[in-house]
């Protein structure tokens, strides 16, 4: 089945919440840990018994796990096989991008099943140019894994690139959703290629020209919850496309760790908000 159709599932069957697994040294310590190895098994693993079973997707951010080397990966690795086997799918943040046979290896480290990292879905960076995604589309296409590729990120730095123009006048947040509807042409029930786009963008280009979000694929919507996107920016934002659309949240829902009935009960309170 291809990772749109779960996706598409997933979501179906359980809400449009996101849960980030970010073990930020602060939190850690909030949770009473010392901000070390142990203290990451045991934050990440926690995270994962509160919130895998209950929403569609989790989200962990790689560098949290690599910055404490190999032993720090093996927990990562951990993370993604026990999220899988709680149900949710797994979206790896990793944001790679690269060219040639760079960018192949980092797609058979994290979409072939075969690898410890292999996962559901990436995150990538199209700013080498969209076609030095080639390696990933073709990865993924071929183990019906997932690509949520940058296109309008709500970090302040992001229209720098993002609202620049190109010679026929599109922004390049706009050609990055083109390459995405051409991906998922005639795609069913949608197209595995999808967008990270921030849930506090404004929705429109530099020129003020609104964004058409129906490309016919996932979108991963970071800033939800704590970082001020409503369930109300969404639908403004996204439009008819809101129901292809994941909602992200980590710090304000891992906040309410290290208790895991906590960390579940805010899970479902927000999914629920979500609708």
């Amino acid at each position: 089945m291809s990772f749109g159709a779960r996706y598409t599932s997933a979501l179906a069957e359980r809400g449009r919440l996101c849960a980030g697994i970010d073990p930020h040294a602060s939190l850690l310590l909030d949770w009473g840990l010392d901000d070390d190895l142990a203290g990451l098994e045991r934050f990440a693993l926690t995270a994962v018994e509160g919130l895998a079973p209950y929403v569609p997707v989790v989200k962990p951010q790689s560098a949290f796990y690599e910055r404490f080397g190999s032993r720090g990966v093996a927990v990562l690795e951990r993370v993604i096989a026990e999220s899988k086997a709680a149900g949710a799918l797994v979206l790896l943040d990793i944001k790679r991008g690269d060219i040639g046979s760079t960018s192949q290896a980092y797609a058979d480290a994290y979409l072939d099943p075969a690898s410890p990292l292999g996962s559901d879905a990436v995150t990538v960076s199209p700013y080498l140019g969209f076609g030095s995604l080639t390696p990933f589309v073709e990865t993924a296409t071929k183990f019906d894994a997932g690509l949520f590729v940058l296109a309008l990120t709500s970090n302040k730095e992001g229209p720098e690139v993002q609202h620049a123009t190109v010679e026929d006048g599109r922004s390049v947040g706009r050609v990055m959703l083109d390459h995405l509807r051409r991906l998922n042409e005639a795609e069913t029930p949608l197209g595995s290629f999808g967008a990270v786009v921030g849930a506090t963008i404004d929705g429109a280009d530099g020129a003020g020209v609104a964004y058409d979000f129906g490309f016919n694929g996932p979108i991963l919507a970071p800033g939800f919850g704590e970082q001020g996107g409503t369930p109300g920016d969404l639908a403004r934002i996204f439009g008819p496309a809101n129901p292809h659309v994941v909602a992200s949240t980590s710090r304000g829902l891992l906040r309410k760790g290290p208790d895991v009935a906590a960390l579940r009960d805010e899970a479902l309170r927000l999914r629920d908000e979500l609708g």
